[in-house]
């Protein structure tokens, strides 16, 4: 037996997002060295397993010079390279597989990760992710080389052999390892994806002088240093930030207009940095796919989803023929495609729930079309009625429902039970909006009011007044955004914002705590009545 442990980092100079990554200097030192010498820091074996390609070989040269071991083998087939080259190991050994473009992980902590797989008789660990409690880029997995050349043998699936590790995990199961996991730093970044990543990595080692001896635990105080936009720890998933108001002046009760591509971007990326998983935005919200595609570049693309809706029905003839119909939805799509930037939409939704059936349905056969194309990963509809919300859900290509809700709104409670029977059976994610009334919830302008439909709006600020002090809430906005967020049905909350003061603010309310079932029904058995009006701000007066 050679060795009993061995340290395997992949490396490649073709990356897309940031080329020749692994070469860029870290404080002098190219990444994949980098790499290969904190992970080796407690004196175990290392071999960096690269490509035969000839865009390799600049990398091949730096490691010859910082005389590092290397295998060169397939590009594509990741697990023929790195099995080929441990070809020289007994079975028995341990394979510890890191990547180059992270370069925190060391030595102590490849000891650790080793006490536990073995103290657990793992098959496979992994230090990885969110639920390592570690941020994301210190990433470790470990198995015996025996597995790997199963794997190796077994599969021949591309995605099995570009990734490694998925038929050993299929087979055996995950354990990961959560020694740290209490540490909550899961929103932190120190892998390298793309030029931004770069530059916070290289400032976190520009503090220390030893830049491969230098502990994991000092590494990551430095990395909350250099990303103060990561303001939570528990990540703001139930958080859809709507982006009407980055493309345009939205809404009833906003006095600022929109914001520039500075204060924009400064939003996105804070509502990225902090776990939102969703951007909404639409063909129709003015410059908000622009915005969107401008800031969302790189690895911010890999971090979100981003929610758009087709083009307004109303543009198109009522007497269009098919192609007609065709092209106007093609138009909005590759328009969406074009300003967002990406190869695919993630979502798509209609704006209304009747464009389903207009012109016999040809407008949701076209989006199935381009769905069946992988331009759109998955369809949904915005709905504004329960009686509309009904008929959604008897749609099973609808993944998505996006509908109003609020503290005002008594219209929801009988078909609750039938979202939660189609959430057992199906893919369906529920998204409200309007939680705030486009903003007129958090006004005292009579004005606005009046426009809604409600002549003296007194009574319903008496009330929700009244609700915040025997609720102990601290305000309107916390009671509005605790009443929708303590909903168990609905999974994400569609919150519209123009500056990074109030993201703040939002992020800090949905993470106050929610309603019980005794407050819930409190609000609901005393709601004054309202006009039906107030509920639809498509009535409201212009």
């Amino acid at each position: 037996m050679e060795q009993t442990s061995v340290i395997v980092i992949q490396a490649r100079t073709s990356s897309s997002r940031l080329p020749c990554k692994v070469i860029l200097p870290i404080k002098g030192i190219p990444l994949a060295v980098l790499a290969a010498q904190r992970a080796a820091n407690t004196n175990r074996k290392v071999i960096v397993a690269t490509s035969k390609e000839k865009d390799d070989d600049l990398l091949i040269k730096e490691l010859e010079k910082w005389n590092i071991s290397y295998f060169r083998g397939s590009l594509n087939d990741v697990l023929g390279r790195i099995v080929e080259g441990l070809s020289s190991f007994d079975d028995d050994t341990v394979v510890f597989r890191l990547t180059a473009d992270n370069v925190f992980p060391d030595g102590n902590l490849i000891d650790e990760l080793e006490q536990s797989f073995y103290a657990n008789g793992s098959t496979y660990l992994s230090c990885n992710g969110q639920i390592s409690g570690l941020p994301y880029g210190v990433s470790v997995e470990v198995l015996k080389l025996s597995d790997l050349r199963e794997a190796n043998r077994e599969t021949n699936d591309d995605y099995d052999r570009e990734h490694v590790t998925p038929y050993i995990i299929r087979k055996y199961g995950s354990n990961t390892f959560t020694k740290y996991q209490n540490h909550q730093l899961g929103l932190y970044r120190c892998t390298i994806d793309d030029f931004d990543d770069y530059q916070r990595v290289s400032n976190v080692f520009e503090n220390f002088d030893e830049p491969v001896n230098t502990s994991l635990f000092t590494l990551i105080n430095q990395l909350k240093v250099e990303s103060p936009q990561v303001i939570t720890q528990n990540p703001l998933h139930k958080l859809v930030l709507g982006t009407a108001q980055l493309g345009m002046a939205y809404g009833i009760n906003n006095y600022k207009g929109q914001p520039d591509s500075t204060e924009s971007e400064s939003i996105i990326k804070l509502a990225i940095s902090n776990g939102i998983e969703y951007l909404d935005t639409a063909r129709e919200y003015g410059d908000s796919e622009k915005v969107i595609g401008k800031a969302v570049k790189g690895s911010w693309a890999s971090r979100v989803q981003i929610i758009t809706k087709l083009s307004a029905l109303s543009a198109c003839s009522n007497i269009a023929d098919k192609n007609a119909i065709n092209a106007f939805i093609d138009k909005s799509i590759y328009e969406s495609l074009f300003y967002l930037d990406k190869k695919n939409i993630d979502v798509l939704l209609l704006h209304r729930f009747e464009h389903l059936k207009y012109w016999d349905h040809a407008v949701w056969e076209r989006l199935n079309y381009h769905k069946e194309q992988a331009r759109i990963n998955s369809l949904g509809v915005s709905v504004q009625s329960p009686d509309e919300l009904l008929e959604a859900l008897k749609v099973k290509s609808i993944e998505y429902i996006q509908l109003p809700f609020n503290i005002l709104d008594n219209r929801w409670g009988d078909v609750v039970h039938e979202v939660l029977k189609q959430k057992k059976e199906r893919n369906l994610t529920i998204h409200v909006r309007s939680i705030y009334l486009q903003g007129l919830l958090l006004s005292n302008n009579n004005r606005s009011w009046q426009k809604a439909g409600v002549e003296d709006y007194i009574t319903i600020n008496t009330w929700l007044n009244h609700l915040i002090c025997t609720l102990g809430r601290s305000s309107i906005s916390d009671l509005c955004i605790a009443y929708v967020n303590s909903a168990e049905w609905i999974d994400g909350l569609v919150i519209g914002m123009e500056t990074v003061e109030q993201f703040k603010e939002n992020m800090k309310l949905l993470m106050n705590p929610k309603l019980n079932t005794l407050q819930i029904a409190q609000i609901e058995s005393s709601r004054p009545e309202i006009p039906s009006s107030l509920l639809n701000p498509a009535k409201w007066k212009t």
